[in-house]
């Protein structure tokens, strides 16, 4: 059975993201870039399922510049058999369009299990998972905390507000993972000089597939208000007093 895990580089977690003057984007440029960390979740995941002897290949994708060859060297010394890198000079703002060109890139190779993070840390979005199975037209199992694959099928756990929530599905399949699945290892020296010898493929998105035109558009951007009080309050009678009279909430 083959994996294909899809990645992306993204500002690193540590690093503060400034809006730019103008207010219609942030400031990016030579700022520090690291794997998406629920991304480096799902590459780990993969990794334990080819370690346990459920997956023959664990393939890495990631969409973008050339600048991502990094990124997918660090996937390879993480344990993965190979990488596919497609190329594109466009910006894809939209989760809809990096749904497209991954189903064009499965449609490929065809694997039976796709596996994404749940979501990227720059915008946040929660969408590019749901989208691709919904174009693939394949079960989708979204925010896994546990999985599970026997034979033909995959169980998870998925972390909800009421609780815990098992769901199953016959593979072909799209995982998307959450942050308690694993904790991803640090690649050890000889794993990192071995990744540069594996398989890493190059390709044209132009080869793929047609990428539209994104159909929104960022009207502004703006920091979070520094002006924030803190008001201590005696008991729940206070609290109450205060959400009735000064905030009109009850």
């Amino acid at each position: 059975m083959e994996v294909v895990v899809a990645v992306k580089q993204v500002t690193d977690y540590r690093v503060k993201v400034r809006v730019a003057q103008d207010n219609k984007s942030v400031v990016t440029e030579n700022l520090k870039k690291s794997l998406n960390p629920f991304d480096a979740i799902a590459v780990e995941a993969a990794v334990q399922l080819k370690e346990q002897g459920l997956v023959s290949k664990v393939t890495v994708v990631t969409i973008g510049s050339v600048e991502k060859t990094q990124l997918l060297l660090q996937c390879l010394a993480m344990g993965a058999c190979e990488a596919c890198h497609i190329e594109t000079e466009l910006e894809l703002k939209s989760s809809l369009q990096v749904a497209k060109v991954l189903v064009a890139y499965v449609n490929k190779i065809k694997p039976q299990l796709v596996m994404l993070g749940k979501q990227a840390i720059d915008s946040d979005a929660s969408q590019a998972g749901p989208m691709l199975a919904g174009l693939l037209s394949w079960p989708q199992l979204t925010f896994v905390s546990k999985l599970n694959i026997t034979g033909n099928s995959c169980e998870a756990l998925r972390e909800i507000d009421q609780g815990l929530h098992a769901v199953a599905a016959e593979m072909p399949a799209v995982v998307t993972v959450d942050l308690r699945l694993n904790s991803p290892r640090f690649p050890s020296l000889p794993n990192i000089v071995a990744a540069k010898r594996r398989p890493l493929t190059k390709l044209n998105v132009a080869d793929l597939c047609s990428v539209d035109a994104a159909k929104t558009t960022a009207i502004s951007y703006a920091e979070p208000s520094k002006n924030r009080s803190c008001e201590i309050l005696e008991d729940t009678a206070a609290l109450v007093t205060v959400l009735r009279e000064k905030q009109g909430l009850l």
